[in-house]
């Protein structure tokens, strides 16, 4: 909200007290996994072996069986020695038939047989039977088990989460890293603000080249950008963010994201003159003025405003509040200006324009101390102007004297 009461030069239109204030705190804000392994299963044991294997004793053997092999053996010996006998005497007639009794043998030497048997097959080689020797069992070597230290196992520190805190939010966003706005060609309506055709003409252009100007830096900010709503209002009006009058500045409603635009006040501003000067001052008054709301919409989209009304509900005091109060809203206006800067040369600022905008932005009446007096509020106006980088207007990190 623009509590802030512009006032035309010297000698023109007074300005009227502001009624009512910024929209009070009503918009909740956002509050903020293992893996499992199976264990694994060896083979089946293996089945026993059956059979005999070398050194394993035989079986035995059956009872009865020595005493007929010895029975065969003895008959065999009896027929080899009858076998003997009857051969001598059957050789003794013969020799004695041959030779004339008891003649000697013929002197003739008997010739050597040559024949030496063959075999077409190798000879039997009966091995003999190994003889098993049964010992004692061994006797079973007891040994202590070696038992080494178990090392602990290598655990990964437990990152610690990260804490994000409303402070970080302000004085931190990324916003501030988002660089200088680029210049979007934005140019004044033709129509004046005479009429409320021509006042409504006017907010639908700035509305288009605002909405061209800050997706860049919100969407480098990490956040979604998205157009806000804008409606206008003469006497009074009922918001989710309150009830308004027209004798009070416009204002941005973050419940709806919605800025709302007086005419009574735009309109009046433009016609209660006639000459050249205060209606160029009063064209500027309504250029600063809906850029300044959409610098709220900003700071809704970045997370600030949501912060800020954590930041001023706890409070320790009506002070502390105030003084939160200031920096939201000069940061607001340093917002508007780095737009206004970023498109001095087609909108233009030149001129009487220029002479006026630079006016109004160092002649403002903070009744209520809760959106900073005339030399801070120009000192934030000309930073944004002049940086155009909202790098510039970060107001939370520094001393209560800069937003007095």
């Amino acid at each position: 909200m623009s509590g802030n009461q512009w006032g035309p030069p010297p000698g023109q239109y007074p300005q009227q007290p502001p009624q009512g204030q910024y929209p009070p705190p009503g918009q909740p804000w956002p509050p903020q996994q293992p893996q499992y392994g199976v264990p694994a299963y060896g083979p089946p044991a293996g089945q026993p072996q059956f059979g005999w294997g070398p050194g394993a004793p035989r079986p035995p053997r059956k009872s009865g069986g020595g005493a007929k092999v010895a029975l065969v053996l003895a008959l065999v010996a009896v027929g080899v020695v009858v076998a003997g006998v009857v051969g001598l005497s059957v050789l003794s007639s013969v020799l004695k038939h041959n030779g004339g009794g008891s003649a000697p043998y013929s002197s003739q030497p008997e010739p050597t047989s040559t024949y030496s048997p063959t075999y077409s097959y190798p000879p039997t080689v009966v091995q003999p039977t190994p003889t098993v020797r049964t010992s004692a069992p061994p006797r079973p070597t007891t040994t202590r088990p070696v038992v080494r230290p178990t090392a602990p196992r290598a655990t990964r520190p437990t990152k610690k989460p990260v804490v994000v805190t409303d402070l970080d939010i302000v004085a931190r966003n990324r916003l501030y890293k988002s660089g200088a706005m680029r210049s979007v060609n934005c140019r004044e309506s033709k129509a004046r603000q005479s009429t409320v055709a021509g006042a409504t003409a006017n907010y639908k252009n700035l509305w288009n080249c605002l909405n061209r100007a800050w997706p860049s830096q919100v969407t480098k900010a990490g956040a979604k950008f998205r157009p806000p709503s804008v409606r206008t209002f003469t006497g009074h009006i009922t918001t989710p963010c309150g009830g308004w009058d027209d004798s009070g500045p416009p204002f941005y409603c973050p419940s709806t994201e919605t800025i709302y635009m007086n005419l009574t006040q735009d309109v009046g501003n433009y016609n209660k003159y006639s000459q050249s000067i205060p209606r160029t001052w009063a064209r500027m008054w309504m250029l600063h003025q809906f850029a300044h709301e959409y610098g709220h919409h900003v700071q809704q989209m970045t997370g600030i405003m949501s912060a800020y009304y954590r930041m001023r509900y706890e409070a320790p005091s009506t002070a502390k509040e105030l003084e939160l109060s200031r920096r939201l809203e000069l940061q607001a206006s340093c917002f508007s200006d780095i737009f206004i800067g970023a498109n001095r040369s087609s909108y233009p600022i030149s001129g009487q324009s220029a002479t006026q905008w630079r006016w109004l932005i160092g002649n403002v009446t903070d009744y209520k101390n809760d959106h900073g007096d005339a030399p801070n509020h120009k000192y934030w106006a000309l930073r944004g102007y002049n940086t155009r980088n909202p790098s510039a207007c970060n107001t939370y990190v520094v001393s209560p004297k800069k937003v007095q």
